[in-house]
């Protein structure tokens, strides 16, 4: 197969992850080309990165066939530069969310379906490698029907895709109830690295509660998770047959036998090993549930789910189509909409759920 071509509307923090990507993975992707309107992000990413830059979209695509384009911009000049893309026939893997409310998104779904476009969106969270063994597990009928998934992992829409999908929700509605509570958390690092001293700031956490008529969604996360160290990750699945407790699975194999398993994590590069310092997959009891589709490259979870949504992309699937990431914005917004009135709200079916 030949290397995968793709260019990059936009400059900012986001877009590096695609060029750290192709970097690490050159026997997948051309280094991209990269749109940057702004002559100092155009000069910094020049200096970075060995990408060509250009000042606009025509640019980009003159002379070049483009396997997709990347759109990594702001919430608002999103939705005109994938319409801008579909109108040229260019498939679009465009950044979260695909467009910032409801009308927005209404109006781009329906522009994209009018003119038969092929946009997806660069949700990765469900394809991290440990929510993709999760998958996995679920799928496998290990812990029979789900009737319950709490997620805390991932702010907004990211945790109502995860949400969704370890419940098996499609665009059911639900009626949504939100509280919040704040407490005292050390800083620790952000997008510009670890902390030079101590301090303590208030530290907001939000808790979601969807009720999809039967089966039930949980989300709660707090603004410092992504990045404090002493803040983790939480992720609890159950079903009629077993449970998901973070990394531990428990099932009935039969009805006098329970089955309890860890989730073990295959990486290259410790004592004694020479392939390198990348993961290789994740095993449950005798079976590999996740299989590293870029290793050997040194990756992190979140490039790697970004590369695996690339990959996708390339051989023309739709691992995120639009209507989904507009569906989880509008679940995200209406559990905002819950957590400002501090009343329950149900949602109501869009025009993108006859998906």
């Amino acid at each position: 197969m030949s290397r995968i071509r793709f260019g990059i509307v936009g400059a900012g923090w986001r877009a590096e992850f695609f060029l750290r990507i192709a970097a690490a993975a050159p026997e997948h992707f051309e280094m991209p080309v990269v749109v940057a309107r702004n002559p100092e992000k155009a000069k910094r990413f020049a200096d970075l990165w060995a990408c060509a830059i250009v000042a606009t979209t025509d640019e980009m695509l003159a002379g070049r066939p483009l396997d997709f384009a990347v759109t990594s911009v702001s919430w608002a000049a999103n939705p005109e530069i994938v319409k801008n893309l579909v109108r040229r026939g260019v498939p679009v893997l465009c950044e979260t969310p695909p467009a910032p409310d409801l009308n927005a998104m209404i109006e781009l779904w329906q522009y994209v379906e009018e003119h038969k476009g092929q946009v997806c969106v660069a949700e990765q969270y469900f394809l991290q490698p440990y929510f993709t063994a999760v998958r996995e597990i679920i799928e496998s009928g290990k812990l029979g029907k789900i009737s319950q998934a709490q997620v805390s992992a991932a702010h907004g829409y990211h945790g109502m895709s995860l949400m969704r999908k370890l419940l098996g929700i499609g665009y059911e509605n639900a009626t949504i109830a939100a509280r919040s509570f704040t407490a005292p958390l050390v800083k620790g690092p952000d997008r510009n690295g670890p902390p030079t001293e101590e301090a303590v700031a208030d530290c907001k956490q939000a808790f979601f509660w969807l009720d999809f008529d039967g089966r039930l969604g949980f989300m709660d996360f707090c603004g410092e998770q992504y990045f404090n160290w002493v803040r983790n990750n939480r992720v609890l699945v159950r079903g009629e047959r077993g449970e998901i407790v973070n990394n531990q699975i428990t099932y009935l194999q039969d009805v006098r036998t329970p089955i309890y398993l860890d989730l073990l994590r295959h990486s290259a590069g410790g004592p004694g090993n020479l392939e390198g310092n990348h993961l290789k997959g994740i095993q449950l009891g005798q079976q590999m549930v996740y299989t590293n589709p870029l290793a050997p490259a040194a990756l992190s979870d979140d490039e790697i789910a970004i590369g695996d949504l690339m990959l996708r992309m390339a051989r023309s699937e739709t691992p995120y189509p639009l209507a989904e990431a507009c569906q989880d914005h509008y679940l995200g917004l209406m559990c905002e909409q819950a957590l400002n009135s501090g009343e329950e709200v149900r949602t109501q079916t869009q025009p993108w759920s006859t998906q």
